[in-house]
């Protein structure tokens, strides 16, 4: 019986890999009495009878089934109560996750507990401080993102800790879970700089006394990040700084971090990485350029804090909601960081270092009749064989694949040994990776009942089971080859590979053994069955998608069409203010991004330059006292060397910033300043990034130091185009109308409203540098006519496109719909948009989709307020890309 499966065909049946994390010699001990006693009451009742402690624990474990197979959540459970209390894990809090997530936050704890967990949680309090600082007219400052406390901020941090440490203490105590809040006596610590930082500390000492105490009298320990000097002075620490140190000294097999992003991000596939496997992958890691402000903090500071642990530790950033599956099954839910172990490679037998250790290990967990001598003889047989071999330096994981015989055959999988420790950091997955990387092409078989069956299915494209045994490939993509393989597999079955194969030549002498032991002793013989890519792990047959993601990645963006989906919040990796000058503040459009930038949690506008205002106070900006400036392109350049400014904003007018720009990059200072140009100057300089994050890869706009903000006709015309690019039939012609703010503030016919009322003035009918922009931008050659009107802002297009193929109006909308899913800024309605409507807002609406009696024409109609989304709100999108903040951070959204 032949049955064939394609990748496709088994990925939506595939279950999570039910697997623990601890090492292969640690053993499964049942959780203690003491430790599991919970009553089915609103309080815990430590005297409570053991009949009730299961019950309760079984009921807990029947709802943590619900996220990961119940084997695997008893696995768990058995691992982390292998440790004592203290050392199951150290978790982190961000003060948004208070604030925000306090009810799913305690949620997860109460179940960790109700379990007879103790996790030991130390929480800041950094938004509300910065809150509270700024209502209280305290100026937050920052140096090299340590926030500087004098004595006014600290008794603000002081009373704000001990608040919300209170506020959680008590959310779980209505939960039936018993809490202490510990607010001192833990850290210990000097001043970390007293004349840069002041009352900020450094902890020297961790007191384990406090926690152990709250865990022996059966409370959750709840610490706040605040430390004390021996002579009593309480001091301000990061949070995270807090809880690195205190898992430095407690040793937990878990460091949990809670995120509002639920994990770290690769910007370039817009993916989060569900796992990075430090020894293996950080220097390349490091290289890549969306590793950076806080994400390459974090992963710095975290590879020196497991370069301290235990190898069997590992640190999990995770959303609040996920703790339970982050803790409890394979697949997680966040990013799991761990050392992991590097992978090695040989290509002949006399690179080995130790022949017999390989023997050992490829004789491992296969121990049967004539076992080691079959081994004996493929080892040998490695000799005159072209292979290559892949392990880590322990051999947990141990591959050999043969090369093709020719450039049209397949490389072969020959054998594939994983102990329980392998599979658990999940060596299996990097060695799997390493060999994709160098073979395009694999065939291996498995026996049908493996316990790691679906695991191969995850790594295939595709495969094909007889009488027991599964063949697999990838790479793979002609028809005829595919065809040839199955048939060739029907025909012979495993043998197609000849001896290559260990675990076929295993079986077979296995089975050899047994029918003539049985034979030998009068009996039917009796067949032993030898696990086909055996592991000495007994691994469930669900597939682990804990798989480094890094550099390769698995996970698809599959929830949306749209080919380049927004940064959310999930992408930010910069937690600190970034400084911003803005050249040439007088303009509609300036005033624009003042309010905007005024609203930016992480936006700080240090000067603003003009030169008609020079001298006078900025208003419409609330955070500092700001006056106008008149800088010169020398002024420029020497704030540029000494690192003042972070993003430079150019509101000029066309042809006037070049100076400016030249002074910045002469400046050269110690980090390379972002600039955002918001004239037509550099829109066609090859060397800028065009930010139009819509249409333009949104990972080019995240790594550019130099963007030039688009035109505002030019947005709405592209992205009313854009969808149908591939379907233009000829030219399109863009009718245009914009409100006399586009004209400017110097006063002319188009701004001049008794000259605008009752009329419509069109202007650069032809050649229009806009026209220009937007047919360079599509690489296609379009129309444009624009005219101003007696509104103040806001523009209307009329985009008449022909089309190669008859279409319908819903065809049409569908296929616009589909690719701006998930865009925040851009609406796709049924009727034709409204400048009325638009006006304020901060996004593009695009619709009508009034198709021509023929089929072969279409018109569709885009609005846009010019100072916004076709300007002010533009360029703070570039700038929240460039400077590593969330896209639509500061941006009202309707």
């Amino acid at each position: 019986m032949l049955a064939l499966r394609s990748r496709a065909a088994v990925v939506a049946r595939r279950a999570r890999t039910a697997t623990s994390k601890f090492p292969s010699s640690s053993t499964v001990r049942s959780l203690p009495q003491a430790t599991t006693a919970v009553a089915l009451s609103s309080r815990r009742q430590y005297s409570a009878p053991a009949t009730d402690s299961f019950s309760t624990r079984s009921t807990v474990v029947q709802l943590l089934s619900n996220i990961g197979s119940k084997r695997e959540v008893q696995q768990y459970l058995s691992h982390f109560s292998s440790v004592s209390s203290q050392q199951f894990a150290v978790i982190k809090v961000g003060g948004a996750i208070i604030t925000e997530h306090l009810e799913s936050l305690t949620s997860a704890l109460a179940f960790l507990n109700h379990v007879g967990l103790f996790p030991v949680v130390v929480h800041g309090a950094g938004p509300q401080l910065n809150k509270l600082l700024e209502d209280a007219g305290v100026e937050p400052q920052f140096e090299e993102g340590i926030r500087v406390t004098d004595g006014k901020t600290l008794a603000v941090a002081r009373k704000l800790f001990l608040e919300e440490n209170l506020k959680l203490v008590e959310k779980l105590e209505e939960m039936g879970v018993r809490a202490r809040p510990i607010t001192s006596g833990v850290f210990g610590a000097d001043y970390l700089d007293k004349e840069k930082y002041n009352l900020v500390g450094k902890i020297n000492k961790v007191n384990k006394g406090p926690i152990e105490a709250a865990i022996n009298a059966g409370c959750l320990p709840i610490l706040t990040s605040m430390a004390e000097t021996p002579e009593g002075q309480v001091l301000n620490v990061n949070a995270d700084v807090a809880a690195g140190e205190l898992a430095r000294e407690l040793q937990p097999l878990k460091i949990v971090y809670l995120s509002e992003k639920g994990g770290l991000f690769n910007a370039d596939t817009n993916e989060k990485i569900s796992a990075i496997n430090l020894d293996e992958e950080y220097d390349s890691l490091m290289s890549q350029w969306w590793c950076r402000y806080g994400t390459r903090l974090k992963i710095k500071e975290t590879k020196q804090l497991l370069d301290l642990l235990p190898r069997s530790s590992s640190v999990a950033i995770i959303h609040p909601a996920d703790l339970q599956k982050e803790l409890f099954t394979d697949t997680g839910a966040g990013t799991l960081i761990r050392r992991g172990n590097k992978l090695a490679t040989v290509s002949a037998l006399s690179e080995f270092e130790d022949i017999q250790k390989l023997k050992d290990v490829l004789v491992r967990d296969r121990e049967g009749l004539d076992a080691r001598a079959t081994v004996d003889r493929y080892v040998d047989g490695l000799k005159n064989k072209e292979f290559k071999a892949y392990f880590d330096e322990p051999m947990d994981a141990l591959a050999i694949v043969l090369p093709p015989k020719s450039p049209s055959s397949l490389s072969n999988l020959a054998t594939f040994t994983i102990t329980k420790a392998g599979w658990l950091t999940n060596v299996a997955d990097n060695v799997f990776a390493a060999i994709k990387k160098d073979h395009s092409k694999l065939v291996w078989t498995v026996k049908e009942d493996d316990e790691n069956l679906t695991w191969f299915f995850d790594k295939a494209d595709g495969s094909l089971s007889k009488n027991g045994e599964v063949m697999f490939w990838y790479g793979i993509t002609d028809g005829n080859e595919v065809k040839d393989l199955m048939t060739e597999f029907a025909t012979h079955g495993r043998s197609m590979l000849g001896d290559s194969n260990l675990e076929a030549r295993l079986h077979r002498a296995a089975r050899a053994a047994t029918g003539m032991s049985a034979a030998m002793s009068g009996q039917g013989g009796i067949r032993q069955q030898a696990r086909a890519f055996s592991t000495s792990a007994r691994r469930p047959a669900v597939k682990s998608s804990r798989t480094s993601r890094f550099p390769t990645s698995g996970r698809g963006y599959a929830t949306t069409t749209n080919p380049n989906p927004p940064f959310g919040k999930q992408n930010s990796s910069n937690t600190q203010p970034a400084k911003v000058a803005l050249i040439g503040a007088r303009g509609y459009t300036g005033q624009a991004l003042i309010s905007l930038l005024n609203a930016h949690p992480n936006m700080d506008l240090r000067h603003v330059s003009s030169r008609e205002l020079a001298g006078q106070k900025l208003k419409g900006y609330e955070k500092r006292d700001i006056t106008y400036e008149n800088l010169s392109p020398e002024d420029v350049r020497r704030m540029e060397e000494n690192g003042e400014i972070d993003c430079w904003v150019m509101a000029l007018p066309n042809g006037v910033c070049k100076p400016f720009v030249d002074a910045v990059n002469e400046g050269k200072g110690p980090q390379n300043s972002v600039i955002v140009d918001l004239s037509a100057d550099y829109r066609f300089d090859s060397k800028w990034t065009y930010g139009l994050p819509e249409l333009v890869n949104r990972s080019d706009i995240a790594k550019a130091t130099r963007i030039s903000n688009p035109g505002c006709y030019a947005t709405a015309a592209q992205l009313g185009i854009a969808p149908l690019v591939p379907f233009l039939g000829g030219q399109p012609t863009i009718f245009g109308v914009s409100g006399y703010s586009g004209a400017g503030t110097k006063p002319s016919p188009k701004n001049d409203v008794e000259n605008l009322t009752g009329n419509i003035i069109p202007y650069s009918l032809t050649d229009h540098i806009h026209e220009r922009e937007i047919s360079n931008q599509l690489g296609v050659e379009v129309a444009f006519i624009p005219h101003v009107a007696v509104w103040f802002q806001g523009i209307h297009h009329s985009i008449s496109i022909p089309l190669k193929e008859k279409m319908t109006s819903r065809d049409i909308r569908n296929l616009y719909q589909e690719r701006y899913a998930g865009e925040k800024l851009v609406k796709i309605t049924g009727e034709a948009p409204s400048v009325k409507n638009i006006s304020g807002k901060h996004g593009v609406e695009i619709g009508g989709f009034g198709v021509h009696s023929s089929g072969k024409r279409v018109v569709v109609c885009a609005t846009i307020d010019n100072l916004l989304k076709g300007a002010a709100t533009q360029c703070l999108q570039n700038m929240n890309l460039a400077l590593g903040f969330a896209e639509y951070e500061g941006i009202p959204l309707d």
